[in-house]
């Protein structure tokens, strides 16, 4: 995709930039951050969290759960206590 030129403004005490239809983000929020050469890169956040999280997860290979697993079955039953 090809770059282009746009508009930056004031809104209220921010500045914005306007985004054209080409380069629309599919999301309510985004994240912003400036590049070792001083460039502005957005990224957007994910809106629904637990896709996030569980993409995150999807990463582990399926010997760390396995370990994950055996280290759980290993543990003591919890003990019964008086509330507080």
């Amino acid at each position: 995709m090809s770059a282009v030129i746009t508009r930056v403004f004031m809104n209220g005490n921010s500045q914005a930039v306007r985004i054209p239809q080409e380069f629309r983000l599919d999301t309510s929020r985004v994240e912003i951050r400036r590049d070792e050469h001083g460039d502005l890169v957005i990224h957007a956040v994910a809106a629904d969290r637990a896709r996030a999280v569980l993409d995150a997860l999807s990463g582990f290979d399926d010997e760390l759960v396995t370990l994950l697993e055996e280290d759980r079955a290993g543990q003591p039953a919890a003990q019964d206590r008086e509330g507080l």
